[in-house]
């Protein structure tokens, strides 16, 4: 189960607290319609007012964190001796990914948040105010339209959550491209849905076109094996949810899975998993079942027995997402 930090849940019940939970239900009913159905690039989210970016930073901020966190972390695995110092996030909204990337790499001393619209930026700041981590309390706040090349500083880390689904094809080419020039490692997340995976696909692509390796969560630079449009690569994490993400959601239920897809990719070649588990493991009694994406023979399946000992016990603690063998 996922928890966002101490630190940023306070600072989000503080910034919430007294809100108009009827207002915030309305505003956060239209950006789940706009994250199911898919952002209309022409219109382009504009989080123009504080109702909007409250109820953006109390329904989407604990899934975006949880998600990019994720992403990171498998991310980090697979990064030995990387110890990024500077980090640079673009179309960062309210700030998730800042505090996800300090979570993981405390190394991390220079942050900057590349958001266009100014009402996040300042709903962000007075968020990462209240972190315990300098990089996120000192961050470089810039309004940034993103509908083409972004300039951006050089930096080890560059992120990008949720984002490429708002632009058009041709402004999301040119704004990877200038993303992964200026970076050392570069890690985008889009939604868990078919369109969210095309998009990371043609960027992983791309990313590999302009000279990159794949560092998660494919285990080779090869072409996906997943058939197009007969499945997608996609994973979750469970959160909680809090009293008032309940309200806002008009939700029951106290948790809820957030589906995600992801690429991280490199400058430099970095050791790999040998395979990934892509979808949740099935685990009886005396058995655990695994789906995995492989380099040498694609996406199949792996029964673990009881009867091979450690590898089994490793088997019964592994996660969709996790890298396998462990």
């Amino acid at each position: 189960m996922a928890e966002l930090p101490p630190d940023l849940s306070t600072a989000l019940d503080e910034a919430l607290r007294g809100a108009d939970s009827g207002g915030l239900t309305r505003a956060a009913q239209k950006l789940i319609r706009q994250y199911r159905d898919g952002f209309d690039p022409a219109e382009r989210m504009p989080l123009g007012s504080a109702a909007d970016v409250a109820a953006y930073a109390a329904y989407r901020m604990p899934a975006t964190y949880a998600a990019v966190a994720a992403a990171l972390r498998h991310s980090a695995a697979l990064l030995p001796g990387f110890a990024p110092r500077t980090h640079v996030d673009v179309g960062g909204g309210t700030g998730a990914a800042i505090w996800a990337a300090a979570e993981v790499w405390p190394s991390i001393e220079e942050t900057t948040v590349l958001e266009q619209a100014p009402e996040a930026i300042a709903f962000g700041r007075r968020l990462a105010g209240r972190s315990d981590s300098p990089a996120v309390r000192e961050a470089r706040w810039l309004r940034t339209v993103i509908d083409g090349p972004v300039r951006t500083p050089a930096s080890d880390l560059v992120t990008m959550s949720y984002v490429l689904g708002e632009l058009p094809p041709g402004a999301r080419t040119d704004a990877v491209r200038s993303l992964a020039a200026e970076a050392a490692v570069v890690v985008l997340v889009e939604p868990g849905t078919p369109a969210g995976y095309e998009r990371i696909v043609e960027t992983r692509d791309l990313l590999i076109e302009l000279g990159l390796s794949v560092v998660a969560p494919c285990p080779h630079d090869g072409p996906c094996p997943i058939p197009r449009g007969e499945d997608w690569c996609h994973f979750a994490e469970r959160l909680n949810r809090t009293a008032l993400h309940r309200r806002i959601k008009v939700a029951s239920l106290g948790f809820e899975d957030e589906k995600f897809c992801y690429v991280a990719a490199a400058r430099n070649d970095r050791p790999r998993a040998s395979g990934r588990v892509v979808r949740r493991p099935l685990k009886r009694k005396g058995m655990v079942a695994l789906r995995l994406c492989t380099e040498t023979s694609g996406v199949t399946d792996v029964t673990v027995s009881k009867r091979q000992g450690d590898l089994y016990r490793a088997a019964r603690k592994i996660d969709w997402g996790d890298a396998w063998p462990p």
